[in-house]
């Protein structure tokens, strides 16, 4: 952030400078342009429309804190949309308990209503037991070593619950706090991997399931940071003072970590990068999905055995991992 003694165009001290733009932003301004970009954003996708019942997940970190805020502002004047908050306790220990806590102390100051479910609630055990469990029976225990990361355990489970509860609620969209690096990242572990599958159910609002049969089981998800970058969004929770807890998650790791990094040198020698990978992605989703149609045409969404829950075989990927 080299903003140094230089001043924004209004004439102000500058806090920022947006490499890619290759502009100076005083505290003012640069809150107003995350805040107009956020509205572009919605109007752009049509992320809102009346009768809506929005379900925002809040962690406690910047992101959801931040989407949350800036979306309170856009909808408290509103009358025919509604919404709430949720928190997932993923059960690890104090981290999570600290984060929740930021959660729910943002919802009492905006009023919004909140909830807060868990991994125990759900599966009789928290990712601390689990990870436990799955060392004994891993074939790497010798090395300390997991055969499957935590991050797909606990991925897997968040969004059984989120998906779960979110409907149960009545829920029309779950709003995320997934920014510019998140998406970014998500396209390049989805192309490393081949994964078209889980890169066509990408984008800015997922909801392209409702078409198939069974797809009414999952709640669209929208994400209006998703034109942000992932330090600006720490700096607006900064300058706002927002309730946001730093610390990380202490299973923090996997192939997301190795293209963070690989992407923050990228855009560090060629400023604006992820918006082009973002901008091209969405140039491709189109035909992304249309190939995935066309090779999974056959496959149809069908109810686990065991849970009740959507999934593409007899079991779903929750009670495969968590039974």
């Amino acid at each position: 952030m080299r903003a140094g003694m230089q001043k924004c165009h209004c004439g102000k001290k500058a806090i920022f400078y947006r490499r890619y733009e290759g502009r100076y932003l005083c505290k003012n301004h640069f809150v107003q342009s995350i805040e107009s970009k956020v509205r572009k954003t919605i109007a752009k996708y049509r992320m809102l429309k009346s009768g809506d019942r929005i379900a925002f997940g809040i962690s406690g970190g910047k992101d959801s804190t931040t989407v949350l805020y800036i979306l309170n502002k856009i909808l408290k004047p509103r009358r025919d949309i509604e919404y709430f908050a949720f928190s997932i306790d993923e059960g690890t220990g104090e981290y999570r308990k600290k984060s929740i806590g930021m959660a729910k102390k943002t919802c009492k100051e905006l009023g919004v209503e909140h909830h807060v479910f868990s991994f125990k609630q759900f599966f009789g055990k928290g990712m601390k037991e689990k990870m436990e469990e799955v060392k004994k029976q891993s074939k790497g225990k010798q090395t300390g070593q997991y055969v499957t990361e935590p991050c797909t355990y606990c991925s897997v489970a968040r969004r059984y619950i989120i998906n779960k509860v979110t409907r149960e609620m009545k829920a029309t969209k779950i709003c995320l706090g997934h920014n510019l690096d998140d998406e970014v990242q998500s396209i390049l572990m989805n192309y490393i991997r081949g994964d078209l599958m889980r890169a066509s159910r990408a984008g800015p609002i997922t909801d392209y399931s409702l078409e198939k049969e069974k797809g009414e089981l999952f709640v669209p998800r929208i994400k209006p940071l998703r034109e942000i970058p992932e330090r600006e969004t720490a700096l607006y929770a900064y300058v706002k003072k927002l309730n946001v807890c730093y610390d990380k998650c202490p299973y923090v790791g996997g192939m997301r970590f190795f293209i963070r990094d690989f992407l923050n040198d990228l855009e560090e020698r060629c400023p604006g990068v992820k918006f082009s990978i973002l901008r091209t992605f969405d140039r491709m989703l189109p035909a992304i999905r249309e190939i995935v149609e066309k090779e999974e045409g056959s496959e149809r969404l069908s109810v686990c055995k065991k849970c009740g829950e959507p999934t593409s075989g007899e079991i779903c990927k929750a009670c495969e991992l968590w039974e």
